[in-house]
């Protein structure tokens, strides 16, 4: 009796705690079915722009970026392209620095896209650049990229984040890796914004209000630093902005391990953002700062394929040991299926009922094992490119 009453016991908490996860995407993924984006004026001030490359061991990668994002429709005279080669090649920065480029040259013991980004700033901060743009060393923009982004900001957004999408999907890994991507386009930012909240940051294809970005990009010290900004912005009530229809092509994880060892990364920049957030949870409440509120129960949430990993898992489970408990999680799978299907593109979609769908239960363990391995951590783990 007394086995079966915590068995009771446990089966409504572990209800209660996904169900309220699995209502907030579903909240967010009918938002983002009402996302309309009101293109900015196309006949207004062309903005001076910095724009960013930090590039730690990227030297599969760095020289075709670089050369993409030099076909940009924008005057040349209004950009500067900056390649922070950390630990690259003495090869690649022999080439690098025969391209219409400034190349800063680093060597930090500890790597990170934080320190790249202070050093680069440090090294600017008194030009006269309006707007610093943030990619990664793998993404490929289309010719309008500039342009786009210097129109939205002439119309008041001081912080944006673009539509990044895959560029492969060679493997099994990298569709569903896309998928993830889609998703969270759909929950944190086409849904978020079409509700009048901000878009969530994704590491690349960013920009800022230069100013800003100079008198903040100092307080960025550990590997979540997409994370650390959009505390950062949120705090002083500065909304961030959703391109979607401005794209960033960016490389997807095509191996296991690789996908492991990055969301291990990114789980404990997730965890450790919630953590040193909290204690602000006060100060948001009596201001009102919703966004910000918001962002801190993101930072909550489950990885998605653990979420309706267990699901499933349990629903099967109960189904078969408990048929009477197995009804509600049967029917909280199938929302979570239909938050799934909101969200996904329908050629990805096809794609995934084609092949991705064999890797997930690899991924599910993975990510569940990474669960057991955050820790608070500063030291940066390098995701390799230019292997699909």
């Amino acid at each position: 009796m007394v086995i079966f009453i915590l068995f009771q016991i446990l089966d409504v908490l572990f209800f209660i705690l996904i169900s309220f996860s699995a209502i907030y995407l579903l909240v967010f993924a009918i938002a983002s079915k009402f996302y309309r984006e009101v293109l900015p004026n196309q006949n207004i001030k062309q903005n001076r722009i910095l724009v960013l490359f930090p590039a730690y061991k990227e030297d599969a990668v760095i020289e075709i970026s670089v050369a993409n994002f030099l076909l940009q429709d924008y005057q040349k005279e209004l950009y500067e392209v900056v390649v922070i080669s950390d630990h690259l090649e003495d090869e690649t920065n022999d080439r690098l620095s025969k391209m219409p480029i400034t190349l800063l040259k680093v060597n930090f013991t500890n790597s990170s896209k934080a320190k790249a980004l202070n050093f680069a700033i440090d090294h600017f901060k008194t030009e006269p650049f309006d707007i610093v743009i943030i990619l990664d060393a793998d993404n490929i923009t289309e010719t309008n990229f500039l342009k786009n982004i210097s129109n939205a900001y002439s119309s008041g957004a001081k912080a944006i984040q673009v539509h990044r999408t895959a560029k492969n999907l060679q493997t099994d890994v990298a569709v569903f890796d896309a998928i993830t991507e889609e998703f969270n386009n759909s929950i944190f930012r086409k849904g978020h914004y079409a509700l009048g909240l901000s878009s969530a940051l994704i590491g690349s294809g960013m920009a800022f209000d230069f100013e800003w970005f100079s008198n903040n990009v100092n307080h960025l010290c550990t590997v979540g630093e997409d994370k650390e900004l959009e505390s950062l912005l949120l705090m002083q009530s500065v909304r961030i902005h959703y391109l979607n229809s401005v794209y960033v092509y960016d490389e997807k994880i095509s191996k296991n391990e690789v996908y492991y060892s990055q969301r291990q990364r990114w789980l404990t920049a997730q965890y450790g953002s919630l953590k040193s957030n909290l204690r602000n949870i006060p100060v948001a409440l009596r201001e009102r700062n919703i966004d910000y509120l918001d962002k801190i129960f993101q930072w909550m949430l489950l990885p998605r394929i653990v979420l309706f990993g267990f699901s499933i898992l349990i629903s099967v489970l109960l189904l078969l040991i408990a048929p009477d408990f197995s009804v509600k999680w049967i029917c909280l799978t199938l929302l979570e299926l239909l938050v799934f299907a909101l969200c996904i593109p329908q050629a990805l979609f096809r794609k995934f009922i084609k092949v991705g769908w064999k890797t997930v239960p690899i991924l599910f363990i993975m990510m569940f094992m990474n669960l057991f391995r955050i820790k608070r951590s500063k030291s940066f783990i390098h995701t390799p490119h230019g292997e699909f």
